[in-house]
């Protein structure tokens, strides 16, 4: 049974989300939400391509990148349970006498963990600018030549180079592909069918011509170093690197894995001790503005109380975030087509909704005419009723209840406001307009007026442009 403020929150999220696709100018978002296994909301927002103009819709692939590496995990664990290999093993047992002897003692633990202290990416990592493809496994093991950079089991160290040992290993245990063996253990079993572990290979004109892209759309540059956006096709395969980055993906789909992933899920590929285990904190990342810790293949965070779990995502032309909060068996996947999109603070902004509505509930007593989003010179504000009270919210900011202030419904036409920042109008009146039908047409707070766009809009372009000042 869904709770009453669930429906309210997820109404909301598209009016504040379409606002920010407007105020930002970003080309595409795709925003899923899954509760317990389903998936409960799915938008998308802009274009799938600047180039074509082809509406994005919930059904475009994106490019998850680093996501990779939660399943990734998944499977290392997967094949634990299997009595297949064990976390401590060195690298070196599963891949005898390609590795030098230091590199070859480093755990599998540490390689999951990010603490094995390897080089980060290749000596020439022009595959994440288009300058070169993505590298074999030769060439990764090659690049793994020397020793470890730091002293294993010091820090966190983030290392792509890690997690695309593991992917050999998983080929070396299973004796399949990569691909293969996780579309078979990992994806099917979850009826990820809109998730592939990695683009198909290109094909030459001599035997066919191109592969059909599989639902991708375009992945754009961001707009500041040419003052304009560029296409980016980002339709390569990772090779080795697919165990760190090369997973295509809806934003359901990838929802709907972190949800399965919770330890409260009551439908998995591994078992519930090895879903604490990926959650579980293993190393604080050191020198970070953004702070955090990491798991095994996941990033670990709090919102206000609520912890989560997930991961990031960025490769040439997208970018992409998504969470599990397993206290409220939700999962936020939101993924953008652009190299500036925004991903990171929208997922804290629905957040925030989804948190602010859940400590209030669903509105109760008088709201009508009580909603909607009013317009005056200095922007937009949303009439938000939820409980007892309506919040005033600024559907321009990255958190749009931040600060909100709080009105008190006294009449059919007036309220008060009950709370605001001390900068703000607190204790103050506010009053609706309405036209002969009943239809709300203006809202006055504390004596400032706030109207329709379109009517906004037309007072100040005759105020400001109508005649010489």
């Amino acid at each position: 049974m869904k709770p009453d403020w669930l429906k309210p929150a997820l109404d909301y999220i598209p009016r504040w989300m379409e606002f920010q696709m407007e105020a930002w100018q970003r080309p595409g978002c795709v925003i899923a939400i899954a509760r317990h296994g389903r998936i409960i909301f799915e938008q998308a927002f802009g274009v799938a391509s600047l180039k074509t103009g082809e509406k994005l819709t919930p059904r475009h692939r994106f490019r998850v990148a680093s996501h990779s590496k939660s399943y990734t995990a998944a499977g290392i664990l997967k094949l634990r349970e299997q009595g297949r290999l064990k976390l401590d093993d060195s690298i070196g047992q599963h891949l005898p006498g390609r590795l030098h002897k230091a590199t070859a003692r480093v755990t599998l633990q540490q390689l999951l963990s990010h603490s094995a202290g390897l080089r980060r990416d290749g000596r020439d990592s022009g595959y994440f600018a288009d300058t070169r493809p993505f590298p074999t496994a030769e060439e990764v093991l090659r690049d793994l030549e020397g020793a470890p950079l730091i002293e294993p089991n010091t820090r966190f160290k983030y290392s792509n180079l890690g997690y695309a040992l593991l992917g050999l290993v998983i080929e070396q245990i299973t004796g399949q592909r990569y691909a293969d063996w996780m579309t078979a253990e990992i994806l099917r079993p979850l009826g990820l069918d809109e998730t592939l572990p990695d683009m198909p290979a290109r094909r030459s004109a001599k035997r066919g011509g191109a592969l059909p892209k599989p639902g991708l759309m375009h992945g754009h540059s961001g707009r500041l170093l040419l003052g304009r956006r560029v296409v980016i096709p980002c339709d390569q395969p990772l090779h080795a690197l697919a165990p760190v980055g090369g997973f295509v993906a809806t934003a359901s789909d990838l929802a709907l894995f972190y949800n399965h992933l919770s330890p409260d899920a009551k439908r998995s590929v591994i078992s519930i001790d090895s879903r604490r285990e990926l959650m579980r904190k293993q190393w604080s990342v050191p020198h970070s503005s953004m702070g955090g810790e990491y798991g095994l293949g996941t990033i670990i965070g709090r919102f206000n109380g609520w912890e989560w779990f997930g991961h990031t995502g960025g490769l040439q032309g997208f970018i992409s975030r998504a969470i599990c909060v397993p206290s409220q068996g939700l999962s936020i996947a939101v993924l953008c087509n652009s190299l500036d999109g925004l991903n990171g603070p929208w997922v804290d902004g629905i957040l925030q909704i989804l948190q602010t509505f859940a400590q209030r509930g669903a509105a109760r007593g008088r709201t009508d005419g009580w909603s909607g989003r009013w317009w005056g010179l200095w922007g937009a504000c949303d009439l938000v009723p939820m409980g007892d009270r309506v919040l005033v919210a600024g559907p321009g900011f990255m958190m749009p209840f931040s600060d909100a202030s709080e009105i008190a419904v006294t009449g059919r036409n007036t309220g008060r406001i009950v709370l605001a920042n001390g900068y703000g109008s607190h204790g103050e009146s506010v009053e609706l307009k309405r036209d002969a039908r009943g239809k709300v047409t203006e809202v006055s707070f504390a004596g400032g007026k706030m109207t329709s766009r379109a009517k906004m809009a037309a007072e100040i372009s005759k105020r400001y442009e109508g005649k010489k000042r």
